[in-house]
């Protein structure tokens, strides 16, 4: 006879540092899953305690939950190797280091103007006469735009 290593959901909620509430809310996303055993009570393999690891440091990160998911749907269930994570930690950094550049570019447009010269009385005359922008969308035009027309 075998002996069961599967965890209960208070003894995952321990290791992995979360509320059960969590867990469930997890299960319920489709980003883990458990089993029920003969009492009905939830049952975790233990390589859902990496998968969890995985879900926490993506979130902190800003990651969605939708691309955590697409993301944890392709690796097994079971358990995630180092190189499965290394391939997945990877993608996640490009799409980060894009982030950070955005953001970065965002933080250095702040001071002057955000973007459509909403935000800057001083500046929106020079960068957006006769609000020029507004014919090509809504929000912030000129994030998108290499440089503003001359006027």
């Amino acid at each position: 006879m075998s002996e069961d290593k599967s965890l209960s959901v208070g003894e995952v909620a321990k290791r992995a540092g979360v509320n059960v509430s969590t867990l469930h809310f997890y299960e319920q996303k489709g980003l883990i899953e458990s089993r029920r055993n003969a009492g009905n009570q939830r049952r975790y393999d233990r390589g859902v305690l990496r998968r969890i690891a995985i879900i926490r440091i993506a979130q902190r990160a800003g990651i969605s939950l939708a691309l955590i998911k697409t993301h944890l749907d392709s690796l097994p269930k079971k358990r995630i190797t180092v190189e499965e994570w290394r391939v997945l930690s990877a993608e996640w950094q490009a799409m980060l280091t894009d982030r950070i550049q955005t953001l970065t570019a965002l933080r250095d447009e702040m001071e002057s103007c955000i973007g459509c010269g909403c935000l800057s009385l001083d500046d929106c005359p020079l960068r957006n006469p006769d609000d020029i922008y507004a014919a090509q969308g809504a929000g912030a035009q000129l994030l998108s735009l290499p440089e503003a027309p001359d006027s």
